[in-house]
């Protein structure tokens, strides 16, 4: 808990559940007055419309919206394409990657409106407290934290809704549809219910971006995705499209052919096991497209160690530390790595899948003549003994050393087995 009470708090707002109590519950506790601050980073006009009526009918003394929309794809969203970082094989990484722009933007505003403290709606169980948290010493490193769930007597999402309704708090949530989403133009998550307990299956209701398998098109779409060292420009053919206006229409395509779901057992960044079913059709398409025209343009040397590093990244982003020097670095490393990784790559969906049909880049490494079994004169097939007698040298000698008197080798066991 704050030891000095402060007299103006910023508040990361959604109008979800959680934070929307809290406006309330801060004044109530703390005596103050409440800045409520969101940013449009593509969650939909649903969440967004009277929003801005509604923190101010719940007690808040001012609310700052801003649409982030291009920012968020521009300066998040494509350096993750770039790297190609995914978490644990599967997440993409959606909610992570958009909390270090909201946190940042709050802190930013805190700072111009005189705030003395910051205040989100994360759990104390949480990776979004961390996330928003060290934003928070990046930019306003001054500024005191006040996280309610680490402080109130609240346990449980029912108890929330019991405070939000003997407060007359307007809520969507209630005891028989309980989930924890989270959504913006990369993707959204659901939590909760019986989705906790990762032996149910995800019921069908819980979807929200993506058809089924069975209720997908039964005729494949094919769809044409141009990049620009690394960066999507163009779908279709469309080179004008804005940013936003791409991964939205990818998110309407991939949506209909059922692409991008995921069900999850993931670790924390806190330590614990937590299960999540996320939506990301936009995204899948477009890391897989990024793959591709990787596999053309880029060598085996740079490839490898780029998947290596893309695995740090991808910690880094959803550990929350974003604002670091080290993220900063490695997003200066997949830059210059990503500038020959410029082309057009055709992809097929059909229920739920994802096919290459057509890779195309200027800056092709793919040379036909010498991957052809037709042989040429740019492939002597004689050089291979050389080379495997080198690489095979050391596995040679070590065989050597097991020879038996009668001229047979014992075979060399793995001495853990």
């Amino acid at each position: 808990m704050v030891n000095a009470k402060p007299k103006k708090v910023a508040l990361a707002y959604s109008g979800g559940l959680d934070t929307s109590i809290i406006i309330p519950w801060l004044k109530e506790n703390y005596g103050c007055q409440v800045v409520a601050i969101c940013g449009d980073i593509g969650q939909g006009g649903e969440e967004l419309d009277g929003l801005k009526e509604k923190a101010l009918k719940t007690g808040a003394s001012e609310v700052h919206v801003e649409d982030m929309r291009e920012e968020f794809v521009a300066d998040y969203l494509w350096k993750l394409v770039r790297s190609g970082a995914v978490y644990e094989h599967k997440y993409l990484l959606g909610t992570s990657i958009a909390r270090p722009l909201l946190a940042r933007r709050q802190a930013e505003v805190a700072l111009k409106t005189g705030c003395d403290a910051l205040a989100h709606g994360c759990t104390g169980k949480g990776n979004d407290q961390v996330r928003f948290e060290l934003t928070y010493k990046a930019i306003a490193p001054q500024l005191p934290v006040i996280a309610p769930w680490r402080e109130w007597n609240i346990v449980s999402r029912e108890d929330a809704i019991e405070y939000a309704r003997a407060h007359n708090v307007a809520i969507a949530q209630s005891t028989t549809k309980i989930y924890s989403r989270d959504r913006n133009i990369w993707h959204i998550s659901h939590e909760g219910g019986e989705l906790e307990d990762p032996a149910n299956a995800a019921p069908e209701h819980i979807w929200m971006l993506t058809k089924s398998r069975a209720d997908a098109p039964a005729k494949p779409a094919q769809i044409s995705i141009g990049f620009e060292s690394g960066i999507p420009v163009s779908l279709n053919g469309q080179s004008r499209l804005s940013g936003v206006a791409l991964l939205e229409e990818l998110n309407k395509l991939g949506g209909e052919h059922g692409i991008g779901r995921i069900d999850l057992v993931e670790n924390r960044f806190v330590g614990m096991k937590s299960r999540g079913c996320y939506e990301t059709p936009g995204g899948t398409i477009l890391m897989a497209a990024a793959r591709e025209l990787e596999s053309l343009t880029l060598d085996r040397a740079t490839m490898h160690y780029k998947q290596k590093l893309a695995l740090d990244y991808a910690e880094m982003v959803y550990n929350g530390l974003w604002f670091t020097p080290l993220r900063e670095a490695l997003d200066v490393f997949f830059a210059k790595l990503a500038e020959p990784v410029t082309g057009e790559v055709t992809m097929r969906l059909y229920k739920g899948t994802l096919e290459p049909v057509s890779r195309k880049s200027a800056n092709s490494l793919y040379d036909l003549n010498i991957a052809s079994f037709t042989m040429g004169e740019s492939y002597d097939q004689k050089d291979a003994r050389g080379f495997i007698n080198l690489v095979g040298l050391p596995i040679k000698v070590r065989a050597l050393l097991h020879e038996r008197p009668d001229g047979s080798r014992s075979v060399v066991h793995d001495a853990n087995r």
